[in-house]
């Protein structure tokens, strides 16, 4: 029996529930030697030799109903303690498992706690990269509308400027030569009577239609003062060609028969308005 309370003993100490299970167990080991020392005792005193046979018998028979009664109580006792041992063992091991669940609670909390905190600061921070990605989209996509708006405005105007270069290049070659400097002509006096109320009221600008010396000049302008005094007189010759004219004039081929004709119609400037000699960006 002390065997199997010391193997029982050594299992719920291998357990690890706790100091108390093993305090229980110390206090019971303790007082179960105790007790029984002093069983023993009390049948050692029942024991003492009788002088007569009848008394003997009834000494032996007392003894024996007294040590079949302290037997029940040492069983008693024993079975007591490890009643005792063993729901203070189980109140032990439901005191720990209580810790532990508690502890586990904790665990799972912190684990939780954690696992949000995580989730919410990598929702952040895919909010903060999903927000510059759409800016960033949204920025190459201005760049490319803009690019394209400015291109096609830019087309377009090339292209307007390259109809309306061909458009005259067709009109002036659908015009013979006389007609593309008469074009010339009319656009100098129109230019000219425009502005004559306001800055040449007292001025002439007219053809010159005199060819009696064999050649003559396009415009004559004179200008006087209040008096009528002559103050600047010009004489004014327009040169133009088409474009695909087969031989080309130079403006130097025309200024020896303007001097002439000036000094003729006795004018003291020539000027040449003149579309020849253009560079090949048209001015």
């Amino acid at each position: 029996m002390s065997a199997t309370r010391s193997s029982n003993a050594e299992e719920y100490r291998a357990t690890g529930y706790g100091l108390r299970a093993t305090a229980d167990c110390q206090l019971v080991d303790q007082s179960l030697p105790e007790q029984l020392t002093r069983l023993a005792g009390q049948l050692g005193h029942r024991r003492q030799p009788v002088d007569h046979p009848t008394e003997g018998r009834l000494s032996t028979r007392c003894c024996r109903s007294r040590t079949a009664a302290l037997g029940m109580r040492i069983t008693a006792t024993w079975w007591l303690a490890e009643a005792k041992l063993v729901s203070g063992l189980q109140s032990a091991a439901a005191t720990k498992d209580a810790e532990i669940q508690g502890l586990k609670a904790k665990l799972g909390a912190i684990e939780v706690a954690q696992k949000l905190a995580v989730t919410v600061a990598v929702s952040a921070v895919e909010r903060e990269r999903d927000e510059m990605k759409s800016g960033l989209e949204r920025a190459v996509l201005e760049k490319q509308v803009a690019e394209k708006s400015l291109k096609d405005r830019y087309e377009t105007q090339i292209k307007d400027r390259d109809d309306t270069i061909e458009r005259l290049r067709e009109m002036k070659t659908r015009l013979s030569t006389k007609m593309i400097g008469e074009t010339l002509e009319q656009h100098c006096e129109t230019e000219f009577n425009r502005i004559r109320a306001t800055a040449f009221p007292r001025a002439y600008f007219e053809k010159d239609n005199d060819a009696r010396t064999g050649s003559k000049g396009d415009y004559i302008f004179r200008d006087s003062d209040e008096s009528d005094t002559e103050i600047v007189s010009i004489m004014f010759e327009m040169k133009n060609e088409s474009d695909r004219t087969a031989t080309k004039s130079k403006n130097e081929d025309f200024l020896k028969e303007l001097d002439k004709d000036r000094t003729e119609k006795g004018c003291e400037y020539a000027v040449l308005v003149s579309l020849l000699d253009l560079d090949p960006r048209g001015r």
